[in-house]
């Protein structure tokens, strides 16, 4: 039985042997780039403001409908590449993640109806204050105030 680790997921058609090596492969380019303090203080401030820029994004996707909170788990991953903080707080935020769905799928009809209801009216405000409902408004020749965004008169 071999005790070397599984690198994850290949594509159809492809050898372990090949998936073990790509991986080895990117060891050894990040060892090369952590031997110079430089190069290796650049990649960890760009792969920073990745993560970073991807968990902003998924922070604000979380109240719609959609992939926000995997956009949050893939932010702290990039960033969990390079930083043990977010390591930690990757694996925290899943663990709190699926108990709060768990208790969720649990709930009755009352709840789960409730949750729409509130993830419909956030994107409704959101549309109205981007200005979305007036804009459609003017296209179809209805000029209604209260369709105009406060944001954007």
């Amino acid at each position: 039985m071999s005790t070397e680790i599984d690198p994850g997921p290949r594509t159809v058609g492809e050898s372990p042997e090949s998936a073990t090596g790509k991986w080895r492969r990117w060891r050894a380019l990040r060892g090369h780039v952590a031997d110079r303090p430089t190069l290796n203080v650049v990649y960890r401030i760009a792969v920073g403001v990745l993560g970073v820029a991807v968990l902003v994004v998924g922070i604000l996707a979380i109240p719609y409908p959609g992939p926000g909170w995997l956009i949050v788990f893939a932010g702290l991953g990039i960033l969990a590449t390079e930083f043990a903080w977010a390591h930690r707080t990757l694996h925290w935020t899943h663990g709190r993640y699926r108990r709060v769905m768990d208790w969720y799928s649990a709930q009755g009809w009352l709840v789960k109806g409730l949750g729409a209801v509130l993830t419909l009216a956030v994107v409704l405000v959101t549309l109205w204050l981007l200005g979305t409902f007036g804009v459609v408004g003017d296209l179809i020749g209805v000029e209604w105030e209260p369709l105009r965004s406060p944001l954007f008169q």
